[in-house]
């Protein structure tokens, strides 16, 4: 890391990490409006005496409400007296009823719902965020409900289920079963089937959210080599959503996914420091959508995740004055 960054990006750190961190997590239930049922989430609500952002988090393909993979962010919403809440939507990825489904699409809008119902939330400081199957159902909502959400941040995202079972035939993958279960079949057992694939790929539908929510798709140069998910699924999911004239060549998508670096057409990404050490490798920004590579793998960068929100919600004119004098 460049030395002029380290002591920017320590001071994020210390404020994220810091252990003086509330402890008023919530197991909760909730009615989700898809088919009126009870659904779990873990929620924190901050008992604000004014409007506040609210971080939906959503747990990975395999991972249901109680997971902890984004605890960080979770921590970090508490510290600052954000509201936060990480519903279930269904469980793992692996069921009709989960995976991109209606059903899923409501629980997270009716998790939205249920938390501002219950605390004071800012509506136009609504954030969603999630890493693998939450970063898919990311984009799921960012295609199907942008105008929740003041932005969405998707983490090694998966954006098509048919490429992305092929991704796992060739790779020896267990998810390919798991698409399968959730399809129906495999991609070309039947039109019925192949119809399941696409509405439950973002690729099909995602560009209905250009220009209407800011969106930050990110992965690292190596996922789909040591991870699950090829970059291509971020970079086309990209294209989806960018100007004509922004849109990466399929030739550089073809060459970054199975090389793992930067073709010489590309320019190199500006130095981030809420990435630390693993620094964005590429980056293009267009309409209301920007792309980031990093130097890493299938994962989401918490610190990174933390500063595009928080800076997002700054920029909306709610911006915290201590915050713009510490640095964090």
């Amino acid at each position: 890391m460049n030395r002029g960054m380290q002591p920017v990006f320590a001071a994020f750190m210390l404020a994220v990490s810091s252990s003086a961190v509330a402890v008023d997590l919530q197991d909760i239930e909730y009615l989700s409006g898809a088919d009126n049922t009870r659904q779990r989430a873990m929620f924190h609500d901050p008992k604000p005496d004014k409007p506040v952002p609210l971080v939906v988090a959503l747990h990975t393909w395999s991972g249901g409400y109680r997971q902890q993979h984004h605890k960080p962010i979770r921590e970090w919403c508490m510290k600052k007296g954000w509201a936060y809440i990480h519903p279930d939507f269904r469980g793992p990825a692996r069921r009709p009823e989960a995976t991109g489904s209606k059903l899923v699409i409501g629980d997270i809008v009716s998790a939205v719902a249920h938390a501002r119902k219950t605390t004071r939330i800012d509506a136009k400081a609504v954030f969603l965020v999630g890493t693998s199957g939450g970063g898919y159902h990311c984009l799921v909502m960012a295609g199907k409900h942008p105008e929740l959400f003041a932005g969405i941040s998707a983490w090694a995202s998966i954006s098509d289920l048919k490429a992305w079972y092929h991704d796992n035939i060739r790779g020896g993958r267990r998810y390919a079963d798991d698409i399968v279960k959730s399809c129906g079949g495999k991609p070309g057992d039947s039109p019925v089937v192949d119809g399941e694939y696409r509405k439950r790929s973002p690729v099909s539908y995602l560009r209905n959210a250009k220009g209407k929510v800011r969106l930050h798709i990110a992965t690292g140069i190596t996922d789909g080599h040591n991870g699950s998910v090829p970059i291509s699924h971020s970079l086309l999911a990209f294209n989806e959503v960018a100007e004509e004239k922004d849109r990466i060549g399929l030739k550089e998508i073809a060459f970054m996914t199975k090389e793992s670096r930067l073709p010489d057409a590309l320019t190199r990404a500006a130095p981030d420091p809420t990435f630390g050490a693993k620094q964005p490798i590429f980056r293009r920004s267009s309409a209301t959508a920007t792309v980031t590579i990093f130097d890493g793998g299938h994962e989401i960068i918490q610190s990174a995740a933390i500063a595009w929100m928080q800076g997002l919600y700054q920029a909306g004119g709610s911006k915290d004055q201590e915050d713009s004098k510490t640095g964090e």
